[in-house]
């Protein structure tokens, strides 16, 4: 970007931050009037909405998604790496330090949360329950090993910052009967040993996408009815050995998009040849969703990826509703009633895009948070907290990217009850709302303007507190909230998120911005509980 483009986006800026009416830029369409007080509640969401992955990679140690930063060169094609890709795609990652004071400061500051260990990894990963050495290699049918002390670590971090784990269980080889039916022993032991010791597993999937089971580490020839042998077995393990523990399922990746479609993704199996083997045997329906696969899996062909051109629009944004409703139908069919979780989400499959970490995709990432909350999307868990370029924090240094601090802003100020906005934005204009946490009466908006050269209005019935995203440049890490750059203080204290003032009337919103807006005397009958 040229000097003159940065000095007008820092203009544009400017300009909405001090709530001018007269903008310097077009005005998409008429000025969108919201009405706070008369909003009607549509949907409830858990209060651990916004939930958030660390994989089991990042704990037992391996290799995990290569940053593109990265300059490190292997062709490594053994240890716990998936099967059948590239091995130079992966990069080896010491176990993650969930003691580090940083890395648990900011979490917790996300709390309440759940926190999701599992992922591809998972599913081939060996407890060690005992206090002897790491063995040198795993043993046989299981491709990593997780100690005592690395699980403990893990019960000691989701206890401090207020996310009860959801987790699944290894399904290799290594934990079949004779017969190739999958056997609890493992699965018992980390139940066990976590109740032992202080942890809470809220909820499991049996193992992580399914719909994979070739590159997942499954059994050779794995197919629905093995599904559903396996899924009954599970089910009388969690009945036996963990009662409260929310049963998730099937746990599919991969339908309804562009990856359906692509000739690279080996060994299908689709969700309804799996529930047509379980019917319903689960207590809430689980997908994973990304919009497209990184660059780093371009293999599975052009319609399968995306660019940062295409980060801001319509259809983009759009993906996330849209293969919700292709789960929802299929939940409809086999499981009626059933809440919907989705465990597993970020910008792109295989680590993300290089921008990812970057301030485009936090448009992506509130628009999905906001549309899925629309549609009764129970929980939400971003994909990961700090591993690779979707991280929400930098995985070196857990430095906050800009999801981060958008994660920050939805957590502070939007609640469990959904609110329809009532107006229908257009040109790139998307509206969220609900009440406002912690204020009874209080409403919260989110308006998302991803119109990158148009301005937007909104017509505010009352006065509101205005929190405003914004950047000097899309693709980068920094992001302004009223037009100071968000960043850690002194001994990793969080920055106040102050408000500016916004009152009665029109209020413009710049191109490429994101507006909360907190009405906290609105005054709505559904947010007085």
């Amino acid at each position: 970007m040229n000097q003159g483009t940065k000095l007008q986006w820092s203009l544009l800026g400017m300009l909405a931050l001090a709530g001018m009416q007269c903008m310097t830029v077009p005005v998409a369409g008429q000025a969108v009037a919201v009405k706070p007080g008369a909003m009607p509640s549509i949907a409830t969401v858990d209060d651990r909405f916004q939930s958030y992955n660390i994989e089991m990679v990042e704990v037992t140690g391996g290799r995990f998604w290569k940053p593109y930063s990265s300059k490190a060169v292997s062709t490594d094609t053994g240890g716990n790496q998936p099967a059948g890709l590239d091995p130079s795609l992966y990069e080896y990652r010491a176990p993650i330090n969930l003691e580090n004071p940083r890395l648990r400061k900011l979490a917790a500051a996300l709390g309440p949360a759940y926190l999701r260990v599992s992922g591809t990894w998972a599913n081939t990963t060996y407890f060690q329950d005992s206090d002897a050495p790491a063995p040198a290699n795993p043993p046989e049918g299981f491709k990593a090993v997780l100690t005592r002390k690395q699980w403990q670590g893990v019960i000691d971090f989701s206890n401090a910052v207020d996310a009860p784990l959801v987790t699944s269980f290894a399904i290799s080889s290594g934990v079949r009967d004779a017969s190739g039916v999958w056997t609890p022993v493992q699965a018992k032991q980390v139940v066990d040993y976590t109740k032992a010791h202080g942890g809470k597993i809220a909820a499991a999937e049996l193992f992580n996408e399914p719909t994979m089971p070739t590159i997942g580490g499954g059994p050779k020839g794995y197919d629905g009815a093995a599904f559903g042998r396996d899924i009954a077995a599970f089910r009388q393990f969690a009945k036996e050995s963990a009662p409260g523990m929310v049963v998730l399922g099937p746990g599919s990746v991969g339908e309804g998009t562009a990856l359906t479609a692509s000739s690279g993704m080996p060994g299908m199996m689709t969700t309804p040849q799996m529930l047509d083997a379980t019917g319903d045997a689960f207590d809430a329906f689980s997908y994973h969703f990304y919009g497209a696969v990184s660059a780093r899996c371009g293999r599975f062909g052009a319609a399968a990826t995306t660019t940062p051109e295409a980060a801001l629009t319509d259809e983009w944004l759009a993906r996330a509703a849209k293969n919700e409703q292709f789960y929802a139908a299929l939940r409809d069919k086999y499981a009626p009633g059933k809440t919907i979780w989705l465990t597993e989400t970020a910008e792109a499959a295989c680590g993300g895009d290089r921008w990812a970490s970057t301030f485009l995709d936090t448009f992506r990432y509130l628009n999905q948070l906001g549309a899925l909350s629309r549609l009764g999307v129970k929980v939400h868990m971003h994909n990961t907290l700090a591993a690779s370029d979707y991280g929400l924090l930098d995985e070196k240094t857990y430095t906050p990217r800009p999801n981060y601090w958008a994660a920050l802003l939805w957590h502070t100020f939007m609640g469990s009850v959904v609110l329809d906005p009532g107006a229908s934005g257009s040109n790139g204009l998307h509206l969220y709302a609900s009440c406002l946490r912690n204020h009874p009466g209080g409403v919260a908006l989110l308006a998302i303007n991803a119109n990158k050269t148009d301005a937007q209005v909104l017509t505010l019935p009352s006065s509101a507190q205005r929190y405003t995203l914004t950047s000097p440049e899309l693709q980068t890490t920094r992001v302004d909230l009223n037009g100071t750059e968000l960043q850690l203080g002194a001994n990793d204290s969080l920055p106040a998120l102050k408000g500016a003032a916004a009152r009665r009337g029109k209020l413009t919103l710049a191109p490429a911005s994101i507006t909360f807006l907190t009405f906290a005397g609105a005054h709505n009958n559904a947010c007085t509980q």
